[in-house]
């Protein structure tokens, strides 16, 4: 069985003005509803206040709130927040950190949303609001975990590294495009910059031989993975090659790392560009059932907790 987590807040109505695609996240869902008993649904709830501004700056925590966020904002985010998406950005971030509590539990746990790995401390970026992977990982860290976030969007999780990196239990990997959005970067723990173009067997040495010392060095208890697939060759806004084969070898290597280790993974959505939603959601899809394939298969972990948490439907 997987588990999922997911609120009916995630498929909100698109903004005016915006060129993000709103009807990912339904796609995502309708999908995963489609494979029946395998999935186990849970509903996460908003995150509280206190949370979000441990990771942001109070102001702007309250600017989106208050569904206030001035104009230049609004602009460096890609879409006006709406009450609407004020609403969705207070609930994926408790969404994440249900997916990590959930994982620790049963090993792998996925988010149908998150991986805002643009959100910095003051303002929003590349169609993120809040962080949720700084947020779940701040928040993780304050409970004593120690976390490793593994970011293979095409593009550097430049706000998750500024906003966790303060923090010694949290550590950070980006694997992505060199000469892809943001234009400055921020200084990971790891950056792994890829040339444009670098297709499936190049990429995957790369990850492996950098994420495998990564991890042995760090040492986290969880991992959260902002499971993008941007990378792909045909993705809108992505600079790399990878075919569906090569996506799937991605998050292979990083199950059999992690899994080597006896360490769980809570999955975010992350990118993916273009004009064929369904497709894209498929792709999103992919990564979560694989994943989940991946621990049902060889899961072990002893010591830990395997009770059942509570788990309904999603809501259309």
């Amino acid at each position: 069985m997987i588990h999922v987590v997911h609120h009916p807040d995630y498929v909100a109505e698109a903004p005016a003005r915006s060129t993000y695609r709103w009807g990912k996240n339904g796609a995502i869902r309708d999908l995963l509803v489609a494979e029946g008993e395998r999935i186990a649904w849970h509903v996460p709830e908003p995150s509280p206040r206190a949370w979000l501004e441990a990771a942001h700056d109070a102001d702007y925590v309250a600017e989106v709130i208050e569904a206030r966020v001035p104009h230049e904002k609004a602009r460096r985010i890609g879409f006006p927040v709406t009450p609407v998406v004020a609403s969705r950005a207070q609930v994926v971030p408790g969404g994440t950190y249900r997916a990590a509590q959930l994982a620790l539990r049963h090993g792998f746990a996925a988010n149908t949303a998150g991986g805002s790995h643009h959100a910095l401390a003051d303002t929003g970026a590349g169609y993120c609001v809040f962080n949720d992977l700084a947020v779940a990982a701040i928040r993780l860290a304050q409970e004593g975990r120690r976390v490793l976030i593994v970011d293979v969007d095409v593009h550097q999780g430049d706000g998750t590294a500024a906003l966790t990196a303060g923090f010694p239990d949290i550590a950070t990997y980006s694997i992505h495009a060199a000469k892809n959005f943001p234009a400055r970067k921020a200084r990971s723990t790891l950056d792994v910059a890829l040339t444009d173009g670098i297709g499936d067997d190049d990429y995957c040495a790369a990850l492996r031989d950098s994420l495998t010392p990564m991890i042995a060095g760090f040492g986290p208890d969880l991992i959260l993975y902002q499971g993008g697939v941007d990378p792909y060759a045909g993705d809108r806004l992505g600079r790399l090659a990878l075919s569906d084969d090569g996506l799937a070898q991605r998050d292979g290597i990083v199950a059999e790392l992690a899994l080597g280790r006896g360490l769980p993974i809570a999955s975010t959505v992350g990118g993916g560009y273009g004009d064929d939603v369904l497709a894209i959601a498929q792709r999103h899809v992919d990564v979560i059932l694989r994943l989940g394939a991946a621990y049902e298969k060889a899961w072990v972990a002893p010591g830990h907790d395997h009770s059942t948490l509570e788990a309904q439907a999603p809501q259309a």
